[in-house]
């Protein structure tokens, strides 16, 4: 039989042309918010705190009667020692969202906790001291929705002297004065989603001017963060949402009473509801 020439391709580096092409890998997320695990205080650390412990227990019974939508349920704080505040701390932990409400010449600190809807409210003054401690049973905590009551302000649209580079934000602008004007509570959100729309960077210069800046800041973390800023106007929320390499992934402006991405959903207030009449029974 005759031999047959089979060639032989080379492979490895260097084998195969170099067209000065580099291969460049996806950046890889950086990281998330997690939960940590919330260390309990044994029953015996907490027999000589009753004030912690009574707390507890209007705690277990605010959340077990408590339903989306209802009044913000407050539970005093300012009585306690500072021992009894670090063991609720302790035990209540650090949720996902943070809130700062800006009023009346000082600031309202808001923390969720682990139980989504239980959240540790503090007034603080210009000097950094504490004027009011409380936690809250609600959805969303009642001065976020006392910062967002309707006035009779009026949105300016008009087109008079508009600087160089602005093509779409007038548009924007009237849309969103007309849905304010019509707005009603309970009324379903009414988005207007930015990533989409062919907007320069005067678009979103005038937008900003235009809409101001509000009381509230709402940071929600997870798998990346979803920042929400009230505008000067009740019920206009501008919404961005960034992934875990913070890169603005969404941009949209909202007319709503509060944005349905900020508040407690009624599954996990059940869910935290079941937390608290665990927590209660060690304790009890």
């Amino acid at each position: 039989m005759k031999s047959i020439d089979i060639p032989v391709a080379g492979i490895g580096p260097g084998s195969q042309p170099d067209d000065g092409d580099q291969f460049e890998f996806t950046d890889m997320p950086r990281g998330m918010f997690r939960h940590d695990l919330v260390s309990l205080p044994e029953p015996e650390d907490i027999a000589n705190l009753p004030a912690a412990c009574r707390l507890l227990l209007d705690l277990k019974a605010a959340i077990d009667g408590y339903r989306c939508g209802d009044p913000a349920i407050r539970l005093d704080m300012n009585g306690l020692g500072a021992q009894e505040r670090d063991l609720l701390a302790q035990i209540l932990g650090e949720g996902e969202v943070s809130i700062t409400v800006e009023q009346d010449g000082h600031r309202i600190q808001i923390q969720e906790s682990v139980l989504t809807g239980v959240w540790r409210v503090q007034a603080i003054d210009t000097n950094d001291r504490l004027l009011d401690d409380a936690l809250e049973i609600a959805d969303i905590s009642a001065a976020v929705r006392s910062a967002c009551m309707a006035d009779d302000r009026h949105l300016d649209t008009s087109f008079d002297g508009l600087p160089e580079g602005v093509q779409n934000a007038p548009a924007l602008l009237v849309e969103i004065s007309d849905q304010l004007t019509s707005h009603q509570p309970d009324d379903p959100a009414h988005v207007i989603n930015l990533t989409l729309l062919p907007l320069t960077n005067e678009d979103l210069i005038l937008l900003g001017e235009r809409l101001g800046v509000g009381p509230v800041t709402i940071l929600s973390r997870g798998y990346g963060n979803c920042r929400i800023g009230s505008t000067a106007f009740p019920g206009l929320w501008w919404i961005k949402y960034y992934n875990s390499q913070d890169a603005l992934i969404l941009n949209t402006i909202e007319i709503v009473d509060i944005p349905s991405v900020a508040l407690a959903a009624p599954e996990d207030i059940e869910a935290s509801a079941e937390r608290v009449n665990e927590i209660a029974e060690l304790y009890a």
